[in-house]
């Protein structure tokens, strides 16, 4: 990897806690208990005042997108971060050999590929593919699919735009399953260069040392837990259901089934093998002490850092449970998640930007890449620092030294508790909040 970037949009487009209150209050179809859900989802999500937002829905006309708000949100994006990363790195878009297109949710005639091979103007022999429906883990598939071109061509340059459209799928109806996504996703994405030429070695930033991708779309169960759909009412959102954790854990330890042996040392390797025999024995003979013992792999003689997808709160929690991770670890997913949301697919980028703003990352040091997306799929990979002077701080430049942040609270907790006061179960919630705060004010 030569360079990556991730997108910032303007001030004027952060969701703060004033500006989330008046999207919802717009929303006709909400009473109390849809008021509550969304109090108790945006306390608990574990994003903060300053992520960004679609402008349609800033400007109040998510109920109504037009093909424009979505090409206008992908332009943004895209061309922000190729500018920049072709300022950067000095590469020429000429130069350009293979060129993906992540987007889950918007695939226009013609393609973002075409839009960005039109605004560049790249070579006609340029190789470009356009990935949809894949959801948050989609960079990572976009990452491999790059890897198995490498191996067909060679001296080959190729980029990775990895973004999600927010603007046409902002849902509108009362669903409280399909609400969670607007808690969650917010406007964001990241371009990233990659290359086999020998001759750029001495300027990679990262080198890809394996990836592994796991679909168990075959579970009826795990293929509906992330699903775009219409509600009774007709309002399309995306469906998030209790199955999407179970779902995630047996795609999760499919992957790691395959990814381990490829991280970790023969050593580590030999003493998970012992201790599970050993357990297989004391459990013959005494099945409640070998209930009590506990034989995981040590992944931090395989791993220095931990990129996990910014999912939301409860999805780093389990995570971080799962493999046995410190505050430390999990610190660069929570800040990004709390400064910039859930970005989809191109979140993992927020977090390794964090790390090396942080100047966390030296040379030789291995990073686990982990994301989850629609399908339902697990995609990982594992990257090696090429460099010791990693410091670009990128979009984290104005507050790198902000972070990490001690508290975590959201703000939603001290403004609008007061809506979950059972008095307000007999008080008539008026069309506007500052209405309704004056009538349980004065009740």
């Amino acid at each position: 990897m030569l360079g990556y970037e991730c997108y910032k949009a303007a001030d004027d487009r952060k969701l703060d806690t004033e500006a989330c209150v008046r999207v919802v209050m717009r929303n006709k179809n909400l009473g109390l208990e849809q008021y509550r859900f969304l109090l108790k989802t945006i306390v608990s999500s574990g994003l903060g005042e300053e992520t960004y937002g679609p402008r349609n829905v800033i400007e109040g006309r998510e109920e109504f997108p037009t093909e424009k708000d979505a090409h206008s949100e992908m332009d943004e994006i895209m061309f922000d971060t190729l500018d920049n990363l072709f300022a950067k790195t000095g590469v020429c878009p000429s130069d350009i050999d293979i060129l993906v297109v992540d987007v889950s949710l918007f695939s226009p005639a013609p393609s973002l590929t075409a839009r960005i091979v039109n605004r560049y103007k790249m070579r006609d022999n340029i190789k470009s593919f356009n990935l949809s429906g894949m959801g948050c883990s989609a960079s990572m598939v976009a990452i491999d699919l790059v890897q198995r071109l490498f191996k067909t061509y060679t001296n080959q340059l190729a980029i990775v735009v990895s973004t999600e459209s927010i603007s046409s799928h902002w849902y509108c109806g009362k669903e409280k399953s399909m609400m969670l996504s607007n808690c969650l996703f917010r406007s964001g994405g990241s371009s990233i260069l990659l290359t086999n030429k020998r001759d750029f070695k001495d300027r990679a930033m990262f080198k890809l040392k394996c990836a592994v991708r796991t679909n168990i779309g075959y579970d009826d169960e795990a293929y509906g837990c992330c699903i775009q759909l219409e509600d009774k009412q007709g309002y399309q959102g995306f469906l998030l259901t209790k199955s999407l954790t179970k779902a995630a854990a047996k795609a999760f330890i499919g992957n790691l089934k395959i990814l381990l042996p490829k991280i970790l040392p023969v050593t580590e390797l030999l003493r998970y093998a012992i201790s599970t025999l050993g357990r297989k024995i004391i459990k013959a003979q005494t099945p409640a002490a070998a209930r009590a013992l506990s034989f995981n792999f040590n992944l931090k003689s395989g791993i220095e850092h931990f990129c996990l997808h910014p999912g939301g709160r409860a999805v780093i929690d389990g995570l971080g449970k799962s493999l046995e991770l410190s505050e430390y670890d999990l610190e660069p997913t929570r800040m990004a998640l709390y400064r910039f949301g859930n970005t989809s697919a191109g979140g993992l980028w927020y977090v390794l930007s964090y790390m090396e703003a942080k100047k966390r990352l030296k040379k030789g040091d291995r990073i686990l890449m982990i994301s989850l997306g629609a399908g339902f799929m697990c995609n990982n990979c594992v990257w090696e620092v090429m460099k010791d002077d990693l410091k670009d701080t990128r979009v984290w430049e104005d507050c790198i030294d902000l972070y990490p942040r001690k508290n975590l609270v959201n703000p939603f907790t001290e403004k609008y508790s007061w809506i979950n006061d059972e008095v307000l179960n007999f008080v008539r919630l008026d069309e506007k909040l500052g209405v309704c705060n004056s009538a349980y004010s004065d009740f």
